[in-house]
């Protein structure tokens, strides 16, 4: 248990130490945000839809916590490439401690990336239904963080080029983020198109955050925090075999 919280102080560090990080994380989700907001907010009021604000807030804040948690994985390849990696593992602690550490720190950071930009939100406009859900919203929120640092943490344990693992969390996130009904409802939807967003994990977490925050909730809250709880348990369980298996 010591190993997991050393490593999981040494990702929080990391974190609060680069201000140009934590400012330039904010950017896309505001530009989504605003743009996107008050773009299309007139044109889906006329469509039925309603405020396209309250709509669209939980899939960017999703999004913010998507981004910076599959991102945090780039600091395993980082550090393998200057040796950081390899003191690390020699030390008498199990690869186990060390995976869940890195991830539970990188998943805490993306989980504060969350919580500032449903700040923001609130900021813009977008308003709750009720207070009372809130701690329901945080703990999808987190578990979206876990899910997707593991994840971010298994692809990189298997990657030594930094070059090419931005170009793979390319190829993996813009699917993820734009087949998980943040910017649009799953109802509706072609029947290929809606197989997919079944099978994509963010599609549970975006929903559980819109049924917590707003009340609206496609797949069923019940069926949302199911889903994310196993997946998360499957992927952390694959990352940690990776991770085990790690050459230096």
């Amino acid at each position: 248990m010591g190993a997991i919280y050393v490593m999981w102080l040494r990702q929080l560090k990391r974190y609060w130490r680069s201000k140009a990080r934590m400012i330039g994380s904010l950017g896309q989700p505001l530009l989504f945000l605003l743009a996107l907001g008050f773009g299309f907010g007139p044109i889906f009021e006329k469509a039925g839809g309603g405020n396209y604000i309250d709509f669209l807030a939980p899939g960017i804040i999703a999004m913010s916590i998507l981004f910076t948690a599959m991102f945090s994985g780039i600091e395993i390849i980082w550090d393998r490439q200057f040796g950081f990696l390899k003191e690390t593992l020699v030390a008498p602690v199990s690869r186990t401690e060390i995976m869940l550490g890195r991830t539970l720190g990188g998943a805490t950071v993306s989980f504060i990336q969350g919580v500032v930009v449903l700040l923001i939100c609130f900021l813009i406009g977008f308003r709750l239904t009720s207070w009372v859900y809130v701690p329901f919203a945080l703990v999808f929120m987190f578990l979206i963080s876990l899910l997707f640092t593991a994840l971010g943490t298994a692809i990189a344990s298997r990657l030594q080029d930094m070059q090419a693992f931005p170009l793979i969390m390319n190829f993996l996130i813009m699917p993820i983020f734009f087949l998980s009904g943040a910017l649009f409802p799953l109802t509706g939807l072609p029947r290929a198109l809606e197989i997919v967003t079944r099978f994509n994990p963010l599609s549970y977490g975006v929903d559980g955050l819109r049924g917590t925050l707003t009340g609206i909730s496609h797949l069923g809250l019940f069926h949302d925090t199911l889903v994310m709880m196993v997946v998360t348990i499957i992927i952390l369980w694959i990352g940690t075999l990776m991770f085990s298996k790690i050459e230096i």
